[in-house]
């Protein structure tokens, strides 16, 4: 199995998991970067220790054109404020739904923020991809 295949494996693993602001612990819950940082982690993509946002995570990769299995689909303009993998080049794994006042399992499910599968191509605001295993 490749990294890439690696990475989305993980990935899928928190499916259904919440949103929490901030959050990188696979018991509680991930946001958005803390979410994709995870699993790239996991497969040797990022160092174990160092702080990265979203906004960061768009500079650390090359950019491609059209996304693939494990591309990084990037949004927000000027700065990047969310961030998750393609699962192919329609669709979309991260954690979404949640905000700032995501901060307990309880807002999560009030607000039905969770590590969902999305429509990506239909979403406005969609600022690039990246592979981080190029």
């Amino acid at each position: 199995m490749t990294e890439r295949e690696t990475a989305l494996k993980i990935a899928w693993s928190f499916l259904g998991r919440p949103y929490i602001w901030g959050g990188d612990d696979p018991m509680r819950g991930y946001d958005c970067s803390g979410f994709v940082i995870e699993c790239l982690k996991s497969v040797g993509k990022l160092p174990q220790k160092g702080d990265w946002t979203a906004n960061t995570l768009f500079g650390l990769f090359r950019k491609v054109q059209d996304p693939d299995l494990g591309c990084l689909v990037f949004w927000g303009s000027p700065r990047i404020i969310h961030v998750e993998f393609c699962i192919d080049d329609k669709l979309s794994i991260g954690a979404s739904g949640g905000g700032s006042r995501t901060k307990t399992e309880a807002d999560a499910i009030s607000q039905n923020a969770y590590i969902k599968i999305r429509p990506f191509r239909s979403r406005n605001g969609i600022s690039g991809f990246c592979d981080p295993f190029l």
